[in-house]
């Protein structure tokens, strides 16, 4: 496959933890490639290592060994590893994360949760902030929040703060979206509205979506089905 047509390229990641004396391998000798466009999900037990490996291909972890390329870009390498501060641009520029957990901040309206990465990472714009709202507008009403814009965090529904975080995710068009267990607090129905989202952003944006879950439904929304057990992956 060419090397245009893949996201992301890992090889023999491994990552491994220290307790004591008492050596714990998280992530055990995984290679594997997600085409551009493409989505994942990553399904198995509690501790099986989906979180852990894909905070490494969201270049959010480290691994202990291995190689992880980002499109053509070599990320970590035997003699490659990035610096944290182009680590910090590489994340900014072409991933979205989305998280069990919305952080979003209580005090902020739904507008300004969204705006927040741009106020850490700026697109080159004619227009710069003017740009930046249109596309938070463009987004909310995307997501059917348009009219719950104003709203402060707690005002809203589970669902409706999801969306909001994934509404932010998207913010800076990344090429990547990451989602961890992204309807782990929410009831069946909501679970169901985000999967929907995450297909449609899939098909209808051409998003690459890696999902972590424990719930079924959900996976099977997936182009394929990672399974992992003791930190290796079966496909």
């Amino acid at each position: 496959m060419p090397t245009s047509e893949i996201s992301i390229n890992a090889k023999n990641l491994t990552k491994t933890y220290h307790r004591g004396s008492e050596e714990v391998c998280a992530v055990n000798n995984v290679s594997l490639e997600i085409k551009k466009g493409e989505y994942v999900s990553f399904v198995g037990p509690s501790g099986s290592g989906k979180t852990t490996l894909i905070n490494i291909l969201g270049c959010l972890d480290n691994p202990s060994s291995g190689s992880l390329s980002i499109g053509q870009e070599k990320v970590f390498g035997e003699k490659k590893h990035l610096s944290e501060k182009v680590l910090t641009k590489l994340r900014r520029e072409r991933f979205g994360y989305i998280f069990q957990k919305f952080y979003l901040i209580p005090t902020l309206t739904v507008v300004e949760n969204v705006l927040l990465p741009c106020i850490f990472y700026k697109k080159e714009s004619a227009d710069g902030d003017v740009s930046d709202m249109k596309n938070v507008l463009g987004l909310l009403e995307m997501l059917g929040m348009e009219k719950r814009m104003n709203h402060l965090p707690g005002q809203l529904s589970g669902g409706e703060m999801q969306r909001v975080a994934v509404a932010r995710a998207l913010i800076n068009k990344p090429e990547i979206l990451l989602a961890d267990e992204p309807t782990g607090n929410l009831d069946s129905s909501r679970s169901q509205e985000i999967g929907r989202l995450l297909k449609e952003l899939n098909q209808k944006e051409k998003l690459t979506v890696i999902l972590v879950t424990h719930n079924p439904e959900l996976a099977k929304n997936a182009d394929r089905i990672v399974e992992m057990r003791d930190g290796a992956v079966f496909i």
